[in-house]
């Protein structure tokens, strides 16, 4: 089934994903006017941790009720790209985030993709690793410190990118191990 519920909750994310970025980025809209902008960083962060709360559950029911389908194995990584890539992007526009960070934690994230799709050509399935799971829910709730514009938010970020490259460097050795086998 191609519409199952995991998979709805990936596209959830993918819906969620432009909005949040829209509200963070269009603060001159006509649309707000009269709302203080900490309104509407309130309502992103809001939006950011439902769709992060899709991420955790899609990937629960997937592989608990069985239904993991081919479809679901590329939306959930690309909403997941989607999500902090707008998250990530707006903060660096609203001059919250580094944008050496950003471009740090995106180089990885495009170049892991890559690597994964090369290794799925040569009938590698490279897995996510505990590595990378962690780095994402530290990525999430950097993104959440961030959005709130909270204390300790730069720190938490670089915590991320530090993670993020660790995990990037577990990926590439992982691939290299298969194909020298």
């Amino acid at each position: 089934m191609i519409f199952n519920i995991p998979n709805s909750l990936a596209f959830i994310r993918l819906l969620l994903a432009p909005v949040m970025f829209f509200l963070l980025v269009n603060r001159e809209s006509s649309l707000f006017v009269g709302i203080h902008p900490t309104w509407l960083d309130f309502f992103a962060a809001f939006l950011f941790v439902v769709a992060s709360a899709t991420d955790f559950f899609d990937g629960y029911v997937a592989r608990t009720f069985d239904q993991v389908t081919t479809l679901g194995k590329i939306l959930d990584p690309l909403a997941d790209k989607m999500l902090t890539l707008a998250a990530f992007l707006a903060l660096m526009l609203l001059d919250r985030a580094s944008a050496w960070a950003i471009f740090l934690i995106l180089t990885r994230e495009l170049f892991i993709t890559g690597l994964r799709v090369s290794a799925v050509s040569e009938g590698l399935n490279i897995e996510a690793s505990w590595m990378g799971k962690i780095k994402t829910v530290v990525q999430m709730i950097a993104i959440g410190f961030l959005l709130m514009n909270w204390p300790g938010a730069t720190l938490l970020l670089w915590i991320a990118v530090g993670l993020t490259l660790y995990s990037g460097y577990e990926y590439v050795r992982e691939y290299f191990k298969h194909i020298t086998l």
